[in-house]
């Protein structure tokens, strides 16, 4: 549970005004010192966030905001901190102080909360100031007196749905099927480990009932004279035309990041916004987004190898810009390439590629370019008959061979 990625964990924060109680209470809820707690309003500058596990959701992300009703040209900035975890919220717990009530504030919190679909609980928090504590139907709750907080729990595990609505690749073998997975060892490869997808695709892999064999590039096209025909190949996407043409073309091949975006629920948009690769206009600009925060190597496939792939592709001198991390800017793009968001939760996943969409800008992810600009695009999506029957019928503009 605690080595669980973030974002394969439900995020849960709790939001209110300034001095609500919040912090106390996630102090109580967590049964840690997450934040730091005070009678002064406004303690809490920056969002806070726990790794746990919360029965019976499992791994959780508990995060603790600074107040919403908070003023000022600093106050501005800590809402804005505050808005932005919302893109990754997946409950809500609005801490509300029964001794003042529900406000502007909380209001505007509910409207946001509805206006996101996020599910959420309203708490009113601080009941031990109460003479009596009405019986109207509400949590009322206080971390100081102990009252009601283990209830607390159970409410926000109520509101916890199964949101496995996407598979990675569990879905496409049966068991006992064998697949190979394509792993380049180079520069950019972690020292002494593999990298959350294929971390991920092996232990769905084994749930599934499946056998994997990892090979390196320069050993994919030997490993065929080693073993019966398996399922499928499965490459890291800057391994694709090595893969493609090492893979028998009977052999299904496709990519960890096709596979990654698939889990997060945008590899549709992914297929139709590679097209747009190909109407690019000299001195367009490309924006290149990361989940992660990593160290930039030399042939960092997002800052050096798409780029170069793009210009060759289309022939044309483009501009980029580039994101990592939480940062997700918004701009005048001609076109958008994600990663296939490993490390981002499938809510504020969802919250970039509709940002993206509402501002009528084409949206692709490195594994989907990357085969498209390769010419393998098709074929890529063989193995998920849905999509691909999507990209046949012509949806997107077909590859075009380079």
């Amino acid at each position: 549970m605690n080595s669980t990625p973030s974002g394969e964990r439900i995020h849960i924060a709790f939001f209110g005004r300034r001095n609500a109680g919040k912090s106390t209470l996630i102090n109580a809820f967590t049964s840690q010192e997450l934040s730091v707690t005070s009678d002064i309003p406004g303690t809490t500058t920056d969002p806070v966030s726990k790794a746990m596990e919360l029965l019976p959701i499992g791994p959780v992300l508990i995060t603790d905001t600074a107040g919403y009703d908070d003023e000022g040209e600093l106050g501005e900035k800590r809402v804005k901190k505050t808005e932005e975890i919302l893109r990754r919220t997946d409950i809500a717990v609005l801490v509300t102080d029964c001794t003042i009530g529900e406000g502007a504030c909380e209001k505007e919190l509910i409207r946001l909360f509805e206006e996101k679909g996020i599910p959420y609980l309203t708490v009113m928090n601080k009941c031990d100031l109460l003479d009596t504590i009405p019986d109207d139907g509400r949590l009322y709750v206080s971390a100081p007196a102990g009252i009601n907080t283990d209830l607390l729990k159970e409410r926000v595990a109520r509101l916890h749905t199964d949101t496995d609505k996407h598979r990675l690749v569990s879905d496409l073998v049966k068991p006992g099927d064998l697949v190979v997975l394509c792993i380049p060892i180079d520069k950019a490869a972690p020292k002494g480990r593999l990298i959350l997808p294929q971390q991920q695709v092996i232990r769905d892999l084994l749930d599934a009932g499946a056998s994997a064999v990892t090979v390196r590039d320069t050993e994919l096209a030997g490993i065929f004279d080693k073993i019966d025909r398996p399922a499928m190949v499965i490459t890291d996407s800057q391994a694709f035309a090595r893969a493609n043409a090492d893979t028998p073309a009977d052999i299904p091949l496709t990519s960890f990041s096709i596979l990654m975006a698939r889990y997060k629920g945008f590899l549709e948009d992914a297929v139709m916004g590679a097209a747009a690769i190909d109407r690019l206009k000299d001195g367009d600009t490309v924006l290149i987004s990361e989940g992660c925060t990593h160290h930039r190597q030399c042939g960092d496939i997002g800052t050096v190898k798409l780029p170069a792939l793009l210009e060759r592709r289309t022939g044309k001198k483009l501009r980029y810009e580039f994101s990592s991390g939480r940062t997700f800017p918004e701009g005048s793009y001609s076109l958008v390439i994600h990663c296939g968001g490993c490390m981002l939760n499938a809510r504020e996943m969802e919250y970039r590629i509709d940002t993206v969409k509402k501002a009528g800008i084409p949206v692709t992810n490195y594994g989907v370019a990357i085969a498209h600009m390769n010419g393998i695009l098709g074929r890529s999506l063989e193995v998920i008959p849905d999509i691909s029957e999507m990209y046949i019928n012509g949806q997107p503009q077909p590859d075009r061979q380079t």
